[in-house]
């Protein structure tokens, strides 16, 4: 994560960038400008009359909006964007070059009809595709500029009589049944106001819901489930339930055999009481054409038949059955006790689209098959399974070119993975990865930025089963868990300008999950690590005997050490959380950790002064809850509240390894604050000759709370913008006589939560997602009480606050 301080001229230079941008929208961008005679800007859409109706959904149904404005003006940076690219765009020019690129790939495809293994025309061909579909593109939406700003809104009537109707609908769906809808334009210099005129009249109600069919089996399925339907009596009439309750009928009868059941043979009668406002629901289940009623189908066969990658390997068949399904291999290269584990149905059970679909995910997760297809055919009321695949490529070598970004500055890096599939013919993975990485990170001595050079090497060999338990029907049993074993061996090695550190690790870690990924499950029984730190500067040297000279044993943490520990993590995802286009999400984390367990059976002597080579017990434990709600399609709420302790124990005479502490502060914690410099408690660390803010160390810590809000919201083309506060600070557990106040206390803890607000600007380009988020301190607990509240250093004078006050943060994704 970069954070980077902005210093006095930086300062200087963006109040003057600022000015000019703000003078020149206001003089040059202005939106009505060259606006033909008779033309409206679209100044705002307002609604009228809404009182049960949903507000913000009725909002996502404009056709037409106004443009984003920059406050105070009447331009937008949108607007602006889009002209400037439409100034270099030449639309004569794309037409000809696309007419140019389809005759000559038509040239290239005529070669190729003769030639139809040439590489060069091949290649050349797909180039000449992907230029053609990047023409067409810009010819139908401009290029990168316009695509990225937007046009200047100008109110077309004709959307807005589109917008009355698609509200009228909604409303006579949502059982506003007698609404109607009308609009007005208000006109004042070059702009214009619309306004949606809604009378609701009173909703429709469902009063008596009846199913209607003769299947005793349908029947009992339906009234079992009665509480998980989407139609219910008393509610308001909603046309999107109905649809939601055919879908659900249709998944709970294909679930439980009715193989040939689908959402057409749900039919509704409606009757509607126009005095009473209710309405009476008839649910119709229509028989089928082909049969007297609804079977229910079983599977009566399985077959698994895994194609060659070409003729070669014909004659070269092996044929063998395991657990009543028939395997056709084009060589004996698989395990059918592996495969036969993630098929979730078995021979003689009724008919289960959720298992059939369960099987071609859990399928598709050993990564051995290009592609999973399961189809049947029917006879009478029997299915014969057909589960046909092809296996992928033995070895794939993936290289990876990027840029990471840690504290400060972004650095390149290169990563190279080598898979071998199917190493011991039982869907084993052996994995070698290598990365090679030059970062910029904020300094442990210094506020500087420097560059960090990073090297780590691994070997894994991933195991799609548990290890152990080892007893026979163990793959069978946690098959549909998608259980892996991942036994890995690395090395790590970080040059950094106060010392290097080079660490060997040893891994044997379990991985299983629920289905759709609901709850995912990591068990690291052993997690060995060999650490040494064989360079240490004079400088970082003398800080640390500084500290330890105050009762701060720090130095201990780089001492030659064993460090062992066992570990498990939890995470649990409601409804897709990561994916921000979907409906409201969560995530819940949890992390428990116990380190130098085994000791605990050895006479090991503690931590000391003399002591050469060290040793550390620790517990840790971390519960990491995120939540995100929209409000509208364009607009969203997102928190975040993080919670963590870890405690060194026995023979660790207090110190944990470094790498075990936890830091406040930076690009996904408290953005107001340099990375790794909040805290702890109401400490005041040692301020350098660049001003208040100068922090010099990294503030390691036992105990962490953060918690983060954010208001999200699309701004135009790739831009959004984003509001937050972040609240939160780290402590150590017990007293630190070289941080005073740096202790957790019950009766002052509150007063020492360190607070922030900003504002961001994001460019989400799908695939990658850059952050920009200018925070600013709002409550500094290391100043002393009652002079905590440092957001009044915020003037006109002094837009960013005193020198270190504001932070600029730079990241890839979101925060959280």
């Amino acid at each position: 994560m970069l954070s980077i301080r902005i210093d006095s001229a930086i300062l200087k230079f963006t109040k003057y960038i600022l000015f000019i941008c703000v003078l020149w929208a206001v003089q040059a961008c202005s939106l009505s400008k060259n606006l033909p005679e008779g033309k409206y800007v679209l100044n705002s859409n307002t609604l009228e009359g809404v009182e049960k109706a949903n507000h913000a959904q009725i909002e996502g149904l404009y056709f037409q909006e106004p443009n984003t404005k920059i406050p105070l003006t009447n331009s937008s940076l949108g607007v602006s964007i889009y002209r400037i690219g439409r100034f270099f765009y030449d639309s004569a020019q794309v037409n000809s070059k696309l007419k140019s690129k389809n005759l000559e790939l038509q040239l290239v495809k005529e070669r190729l009809d003769e030639a139809t293994d040439d590489r060069k025309l091949l290649k050349r061909r797909d180039k000449l595709q992907s230029k053609i579909q990047d023409l067409e593109k810009m010819q139908e939406y401009g290029n990168f500029l316009m695509r990225t700003g937007n046009p200047v809104a100008i109110l077309d009537s004709s959307q807005t009589k589109k917008t009355v109707i698609e509200i009228d609908n909604y409303l006579y769906n949502k059982g506003f049944l007698d609404s109607e809808v009308s609009f007005t334009v208000e006109t004042k210099k070059k702009k214009a106001n619309v306004i949606y005129i809604i009378e609701e009249k009173e909703p429709y109600l469902l009063d008596s819901i009846y199913t209607n069919s003769t299947n005793e089996g349908i029947l009992s399925l339906i009234n079992s489930t009665e509480d998980e339907s989407y139609i219910k009596q008393g509610e308001y009439y909603d046309q999107s339930n109905f649809t939601k309750e055919r879908e659900r009928l249709e998944n709970l009868f294909k679930n439980n055999g009715y193989f040939m059941f689908t959402k057409s043979f749900i039919d509704y009668n409606l009757y509607y009481d126009t005095t009473s406002k209710r309405i009476n629901v008839e649910q119709r289940i229509l028989k089928p054409s082909f049969s007297v009623k609804h079977e229910i189908y079983s599977i009566d066969s399985i077959t698994f038949k895994i194609s060659p990658p070409n003729d070669e390997f014909v004659d070269e068949k092996v044929i063998r059955n395991y657990r009543d399904i028939d395997f056709t291999f084009y060589r004996d290269r698989f395990s059918s006790k592996l495969l036969s584990s993630r098929i979730l149905f078995d021979e003689g059970q009724p008919y289960n689209r959720l298992n059939i679909v369960e099987t071609q995910k859990q399928l598709s997760n050993l990564d051995l098959f290009r592609y999973i297809n399961i189809s049947f055919d029917t006879v009478g009321t029997s299915l014969t399974a057909k589960i046909l695949t092809q296996p992928n490529q033995k070895y794939q070598l993936t290289n990876q070119l990027g840029l990471s970004i840690t504290e400060q500055l972004p650095g390149p890096f290169f990563s190279t993975v080598l898979r071998n599939r199917n190493f011991f013919r039982a869907g084993e993975i052996l994995e070698f990865n290598a990365r090679v990485g030059y970062e910029g990170v904020a300094s442990a001595t210094d506020q500087g930025v420097y560059q960090s050079k990073e090297f780590g090497a691994s070997a894994s060999v991933i195991f799609p089963r548990f290890l152990i338990p080892f007893y026979g029907k163990s793959l069978q049993k946690y098959g549909r868990y998608n259980p892996n074993t991942r036994t890995q061996l690395g090395y790590n090695f970080t040059n950094r300008p106060e010392y290097t550190r080079s660490g060997l690790n040893g891994l044997l870690a379990y991985t299983w999950a629920t289905r759709n990924k609901r709850q995912q499950y990591t068990l690291n029984l052993a997690d060995i690590n060999y650490i040494r730190t064989p360079n240490i500067t004079p400088e970082f040297l003398a800080v640390l005997t500084d500290l330890q000279d105050q009762g701060n044993n720090l130095i201990w943490s780089f001492l030659p050490s064993l460090v062992s520990s066992v570990s498990a993590q939890s995470i649990i995802n409601f409804n897709e959380y990561g994916d921000f286009n979907s409906s409201k999400a969560s995530l819940l984390r949890l992390f428990i950790e116990s380190g130098g367990t085994t000791l605990n059976l050895f006479n090991v002597k503690d931590i000391t002064e003399t002591t050469t080579y060290a040793n550390f017990q620790w517990l840790k434990l971390q519960a990491d809850f995120r939540r995100y709600e929209p409000i509208t399609p364009k607009q969203t709420i997102a928190y975040r509240v993080n919670f963590g302790i870890a405690q060194p124990y026995g023979i660790s005479a207090g110190i944990l390894p470094y790498e075990k502490y936890f830091f406040a502060g930076g690009g996904t914690s408290i953005r107001a604050w340099q990375a790794r410099r909040l805290g702890p408690g109401s400490y005041t660390p040692p301020i350098g000759e660049k001003g208040r803010y100068d922090y010099s160390f990294e503030q390691p810590a036992e105990m962490i709370f953060e918690t983060m809000l954010e208001y999200r919201r699309a701004l135009f083309g790739y831009f959004d913008m984003a509001a937050f506060i972040d609240a939160g600070n780290a402590w150590v557990i017990g007293i630190d006589n070289s941080r005073p106040g740096a202790d957790f206390r019950f009766d002052r803890f509150y007063k020492e939560i360190a607070i922030g607000a900003g504002l961001g600007l994001r460019m989400d380009f799908n695939f990658l997602v850059v952050r920009l988020d200018l925070a600013t301190k709002a409550v500094d607990p290391s100043m002393p009480e009652g002079n905590r509240w440092v957001l009044d250093n915020i003037s006109f004078r002094n837009l960013l606050g005193v020198k270190g006050q504001t932070v600029l943060n730079f990241g890839i994704g979101y925060p959280f």
